[in-house]
């Protein structure tokens, strides 16, 4: 529980007066309006991913078609990814190998099951999972609406944090505590584009028992309805490996 309240977001987004008094149901149908709607979204995405005093970063392109698709290409497409609701797919060149298969990779990296649908509300600031399809109650504490199911899962637990003045997402979490896992997403920053409100700094952490994984994400550039191609084609001669 220490961890569902450390995280305090800051926006470039800024929304109206707090009102502390809806209920629950008001809560759930405001959160809902605020969701992106748009055909595709372009933009430069900046990754920094940390394992064990490690760090990488990367930049890349990121394009979506919602609901479609996912894609992802490095410079000069040395790496290139395609995620869409059938399967997880990506080649390098830099070692000549591709992957296909399901979620389970990301699933095992995140330490909680994905889909597209999940992977893809993570992305644009969405809740995992549908508030509508079982029961809520909601709190306020620090400031922030605390949404969590009237029943909690026997294998998990499930917590949504809401600013009470945007009804944006501030973070959503997932503990499983007999695993030992907990997943945190973080939306530190949002952005207005062509009055939609998008991400613009996302902060993933993943902890498994005394491992952590954190992933940093920067939306930059970002552009919507834009008529845009996602090519992808596995180049001949690579070796398909299993992940």
């Amino acid at each position: 529980m220490l961890l569902i309240f450390n995280c305090k977001s800051s926006k470039t987004v800024t929304g109206g007066q707090a009102d502390y008094g809806l209920s629950t149901r008001q809560l759930i149908k405001e959160n809902a309006k605020q969701t992106p709607d748009f055909k595709t979204l372009q933009s430069k995405l900046k990754i920094t991913y940390n394992q064990k005093g490690n760090s990488q970063t990367h930049s890349v392109s990121f394009r979506a078609k919602k609901d479609e698709m996912l894609w992802i290409s490095a410079t000069f497409s040395i790496i290139r990814a395609l995620v869409t609701p059938e399967k997880v797919s990506f080649y390098n060149k830099l070692d000549n190998t591709y992957f296909e298969g399901d979620f389970s990779y990301l699933s095992d990296l995140l330490g909680t099951e994905l889909d597209f649908q999940k992977l893809q509300n993570l992305l644009l600031g969405e809740v995992l999972y549908n508030l509508n399809e079982e029961p809520y109650k909601a709190t306020v504490l620090d400031s922030s609406y605390v949404l969590q199911p009237k029943k909690q899962r026997e294998l998990f637990e499930i917590f949504f944090i809401l600013d009470p003045s945007t009804f944006k997402v501030k973070s959503q979490q997932i503990s499983q505590p007999k695993e030992q896992r907990h997943l945190q997403i973080d939306y530190l920053a949002h952005q207005e584009v062509e009055k939609q409100t998008i991400p613009e700094r996302i902060r993933v952490i993943a902890v498994e028992a005394n491992e952590e994984v954190t992933i940093d994400l920067e939306f930059k550039n970002v552009s919507l309805n834009e008529d845009l191609r996602f090519p992808f084609k596995i180049p001949s001669g690579f070796d398909k490996i299993e992940l």
